[in-house]
C-alpha cells in the first residue's frame, strides 16, 4: 500500500513537472530585448505566447504594475505579472508564491536576461509585490 502511495505521488510530480510552462508576453513591435528576453525563457523551457501590443501603458495598467516597477515588457503566468527582465529561475520561485500579485525587474539592467553586454553585468533585484501593495527583494543578481 505505501509503495503504491509513493508511486502515485512520485508519478504525479513527475507529470506536474513535465507539463509544458506557458507564458504570455506583452510587448512593443519595435523592441528587441523584448525578442531576446522571449528566447531566454523559450531556451528555459517556456512556451512563449506574444503578444504585439501598441499600448504598453494600457496593459500594464490593466495588469496592476505600479510605474515605480515598469520595464520594458509584461508577461502574465498563472495570473501572477512578470515585469521586465525577470530570469527564468525566478519566474519559476515566484510560481511558488501566490501570495504575490507578480514580480519585476525595474528599469533594464545591463546583463539581466534579454540584456546580454558581454561580460558587463549590472547588479539588480527581483522584486515582488504582495496584494497590499508591499514590495519584497525576491532574488539579488550581483554586477561585476
Amino acid at each position: 500500500m505505501r509503495l503504491a502511495l509513493l508511486l502515485a505521488t512520485l508519478f504525479a510530480a513527475w507529470a506536474q513537472a513535465a507539463e509544458p510552462l506557458t507564458i504570455d508576453v506583452h510587448r512593443d513591435p519595435n523592441c528587441g530585448c523584448c525578442k531576446a528576453w522571449i528566447g531566454h525563457l523559450q531556451d528555459n523551457g517556456f512556451t512563449v505566447v506574444d503578444h504585439v501590443e501598441t499600448d504598453m501603458s494600457a496593459v500594464k495598467q490593466r495588469l496592476g504594475v505600479p510605474p515605480r516597477l515598469s520595464a520594458c515588457h509584461t508577461a502574465v503566468i498563472d495570473g501572477q505579472f512578470v515585469e521586465g527582465h525577470v530570469p527564468a529561475a525566478d519566474i519559476l520561485k515566484l510560481r511558488q508564491r501566490p501570495d504575490l500579485l507578480g514580480a519585476a525587474v525595474p528599469g533594464m539592467p545591463t546583463g539581466s536576461p534579454g540584456m546580454e553586454r558581454g561580460d558587463i553585468r549590472d547588479a539588480y533585484q527581483v522584486i515582488g509585490l504582495d496584494r497590499q501593495g508591499t514590495e519584497q527583494v525576491l532574488s539579488e543578481h550581483p554586477g561585476n
